[in-house]
């Protein structure tokens, strides 16, 4: 079968899909999450329709994982750190602006993320993105409103 070069890479994309969908149902839900994330962190920039593709499988994904235990007071404590509220602005703009407010974080910073859905596959993306530096710890766990607070480590020197 001869496959036009232009049809190559939605159809690779397209089996991918499959591949990590029959994954997560199978049990492994987090091993197709984070196999996602990898793929979207290689098209993200270069193929953003087909990023944006991986963006949409993901966020499917991450209702096949097991359900976090419920809020934890002793989580609830924290101030003096910017909050970002995403919840107004359509999807499409809000991964971007979540990133770029990652990026401009000082060492051993974070902020506050506000979200209208859990946003698990944004966790997916940053370990993909960024391994080993992000801090990722849940204030509020919804049902209406997600908070999360998203931090920036200094990598440890290898």
């Amino acid at each position: 079968m001869t496959v036009p070069e232009e049809d190559l890479l939605p159809r690779l994309n397209g089996l991918f899909v499959e591949a990590v969908s029959r994954l997560a149902r199978c049990g492994n839900a987090d091993a197709a999450c984070r196999l996602t994330a990898d793929a979207h962190a290689l098209l993200r920039g270069r193929r953003s329709q087909e990023a944006a593709r991986l963006n949409l499988v993901l966020h499917r994904l991450v209702r096949l994982l097991p359900r976090p235990e419920r809020n934890n007071p002793e989580d609830l404590t924290m101030s003096d750190i910017a909050t970002l509220d995403v919840r107004t602005l359509p999807p499409a703009q809000r991964h971007s602006l979540i990133f770029d407010t990652y990026a401009a974080l000082p060492p051993d910073g974070a902020f506050i993320l506000v979200n209208d859905h859990d946003p698990k596959p944004l966790y997916y993306q940053f370990q993909a993105e960024r391994p080993g530096e992000v801090s990722w710890q849940y204030l509020d766990r919804g049902p209406q409103v997600w908070r999360v607070r998203i931090g920036r480590q200094e990598r440890a020197a290898v």
